[in-house]
C-alpha cells in the first residue's frame, strides 16, 4: 500500500470545523477542532479510497494544490 499527499480545504465554521478535498469530490469529515477534523478527514480519504479499490475504481491523483490568503482592496459598502 503507498501513500499520496492530497490538499485539504478546512473551514471554520460557529460550531466546529469542516474538510473537503479538491480532489476527491464528495468526500467530506467534520470535527470540533482543528485536529479533529484533520484526523476525520484522513480517516474519511482513507475509508473513501478502500471503497473506490473494492469496486475497481481508480484512486484520483493528487494535484499538488495550494491554498492560501490573498489581501485585497475592498470599497467602503454605501449605506442608503
Amino acid at each position: 500500500m503507498g501513500q499520496r499527499q492530497y490538499l485539504i480545504i478546512i473551514e471554520q465554521t460557529e460550531n466546529n470545523y469542516g474538510a473537503y478535498s479538491p480532489d476527491v469530490p464528495g468526500c467530506v469529515a467534520t470535527g470540533d477542532t482543528l485536529g479533529e477534523c484533520i484526523d476525520e478527514m484522513r480517516a474519511a480519504l482513507e475509508f473513501h479510497f478502500e471503497g473506490m479499490a473494492l469496486h475497481g475504481e481508480e484512486i484520483p491523483e493528487e494535484s499538488y494544490g495550494t491554498a492560501l490568503y490573498v489581501t485585497v482592496a475592498v470599497p467602503e459598502s454605501v449605506t442608503a
